[in-house]
């Protein structure tokens, strides 16, 4: 019953702000949109945004290793904050190196995300929908040997094109839910 009442509770809330809900997806929309059509320009912005975030983590973990320096891994907690620091400023200063880096890092994931997707599907044959896990599998493990065997041009457009579609997919998200909270109202 509780699962109920906040269910109904949640669609009110959607309705009710659902033009917030169209905007924001719009939005994504449009930044999508954007990273599709200069995906270079995209990808760097998502190699600096990384770069923050790695010195940022950095920052945290050295005060969160000075906070508890007597629990026996300091040294270890102050080597990984360094190193994040120290890479995200590197990233920092020469976000074309970094975005290869990171265009490494993806193609990478999504071969081994294929893979172990594709073997995950057979392990689950007889079931249903084992055949769209090694589907799933089949198209990672595409995507990522694409970016591959094309770096470093692959550089120019994946990680911006990645972006891009992941951008659409939310904006396309936020708009459905809202359309739906607007039917159920």
């Amino acid at each position: 019953m509780a699962n109920a009442s906040m269910t109904m509770n949640a669609i009110s809330d959607v309705r009710h702000h659902s033009g917030w809900f169209i905007a924001l997806g719009i939005l994504f929309l449009i930044a999508g949109v954007f990273a599709l059509a200069m995906p270079l320009i995209a990808g760097l912005a998502v190699t600096t945004i990384f770069a923050i975030v790695l010195v940022w983590l950095g920052i945290v973990e050295f005060i969160h290793a000075w906070n508890v320096k007597s629990w026996g891994g300091f040294i270890w907690e102050v080597i990984i904050a360094l190193v994040m620091f120290l890479g995200g400023i590197a990233i920092w200063i020469n976000p074309i190196l970094g975005a290869l880096t990171l265009t490494i890092v993806v193609a990478a994931t999504f071969i081994a995300k294929g893979v172990f997707q594709i073997i995950l599907g057979f392990r689950m044959r007889p079931n249903d929908g084992w055949g769209w896990m090694v589907t799933a599998g089949v198209l990672d493990l595409i995507v990522g040997l694409i970016i591959w065997l094309n770096w470093p041009v692959s550089t120019a457009w994946a990680l911006g094109t990645l972006a891009g579609i992941s951008l659409i997919f939310t904006g396309w998200s936020y708009i459905m839910i809202a359309m739906a909270a607007r039917r159920l109202g």
